[in-house]
């Protein structure tokens, strides 16, 4: 009895990081379609380790920030 509880405790502590992993996968795919499709109309996003660790983290709202900073501060 104890020891299913012990199980059931450590593998909901290994959950949390995959779940935090796998939405930070999910915001880097879908924040490099949306700059490969910027791309595609000609806006010019770059898409390097940088760009995709800023989508990554904040998703769509991450691309306005890289081209915030690409437009208008000449960053990155």
């Amino acid at each position: 009895m104890y020891g299913v509880i012990v199980l059931f405790v450590v593998l909901k502590i290994l959950s949390l990081p995959m779940k935090i992993i796998i939405k930070f996968l999910i915001n880097a795919i879908v924040g490099g379609i949306v700059i490969y499709v910027l791309d595609l109309f000609g806006v010019g996003l770059t898409l390097n380790w940088i760009t995709s660790v800023i989508v990554g983290i904040l998703g769509v709202p991450g691309v306005i920030v890289v081209a915030l900073l690409q437009f208008v501060f000449h960053i990155i």
